[in-house]
C-alpha cells in the first residue's frame, strides 16, 4: 500500500506524470490564512479552473473581519461550483428597505442597514456536496450527507441524509436510526489514517459489525 498523504499535504493528487493536480487540494492547507474558515483533516475540494485563493471562491463573502464562520470537518468532499454563501452575504430585510445604504459612504459596519452578525455555517464530517451545490448562511449539515448537484441547502440536515432541490429536501436516509448511532459512536473520522486505511474495505462496504469490533 502507497504511503497516504499528509492532511497538510496542498495537492495530494498526483497525474501520471508524477506531477500535481492543481484542481484538487486538501482544503486546511489551502485555507489556512483565512482566520474565519477552519476546516478538518483530509476534506477535499475540486475545481476544473484552480484559483488562486480557495477560500474565496468557495466562500466569497466570507471576509476575514465577519463575525461568522464557516466550519468543515474530516473527510468532505467538495465538488467543482460549490459555494457556501455565509451570513456575512445577508442584507437586512425587517425593514421597509434592504438595501445596504452604508456600503456605499463608508460606514459598512456602522450604519442602521446593516444586518445583526449571523450564524456559523458548520458542515460535519464525511459530507459529499455535489457539483453547483449551494449552501446558504447557517446552514448546519450532518455527518455523512449527501448533497445532491446543484441544491440550495439551508437550515438543518440531518447526518446521512441524501437531499437534493431547491430549495434541499430530504430524499431519502442513507441508514436506518440504529446504523446512524452505530457511526456516530464509531466515529471511524476521528481514527489514525493508518487505522482508517486499513479498514477502507468495511468503511466503504458498510460492514458496521467489523467497525464496531476495531479496538483501538
Amino acid at each position: 500500500m502507497t504511503t497516504f498523504p499528509s492532511p497538510d499535504t496542498l495537492h495530494p493528487v498526483k497525474l501520471a506524470s508524477a506531477r500535481d493536480h492543481t484542481g484538487t487540494v486538501f482544503l486546511a492547507p489551502a485555507t489556512k490564512d483565512h482566520p474565519r474558515f477552519f476546516v478538518g483533516d483530509y476534506t477535499y475540494a475540486s475545481a476544473h479552473v484552480p484559483p488562486d485563493d480557495w477560500a474565496f471562491h468557495l466562500a466569497p463573502y466570507l471576509y476575514p473581519f465577519s463575525p461568522e464562520t464557516l466550519r468543515i470537518g474530516k473527510f468532505c468532499q467538495i465538488a467543482d461550483g460549490v459555494t457556501f454563501i455565509t451570513s456575512s452575504a445577508n442584507h437586512r430585510f425587517d425593514g421597509f428597505s434592504s438595501f445596504p445604504f452604508g456600503i456605499f459612504d463608508g460606514g459598512l459596519l456602522d450604519t442602521p442597514a446593516m444586518p445583526e452578525p449571523g450564524p456559523d455555517t458548520v458542515i460535519g464530517n464525511d459530507v459529499w456536496l455535489g457539483q453547483g451545490a449551494r449552501v446558504m448562511p447557517g446552514a448546519q449539515i450532518g455527518n455523512g450527507a449527501i448533497v445532491a448537484a446543484g441544491a440550495v441547502v439551508a437550515g438543518l440536515v440531518p447526518a446521512y441524509a441524501i437531499v437534493g432541490g431547491n430549495p434541499a429536501k430530504v430524499i431519502r436516509m442513507r441508514f436506518d436510526d440504529a446504523t446512524i448511532a452505530a457511526l456516530h459512536e464509531i466515529a471511524w473520522w476521528d481514527w489514525p489514517i493508518e487505522v482508517i486505511r486499513a479498514h477502507e474495505a468495511a468503511i466503504v462496504g458498510a460492514d458496521l459489525t467489523a467497525l464496531q469490533s476495531v479496538g483501538l
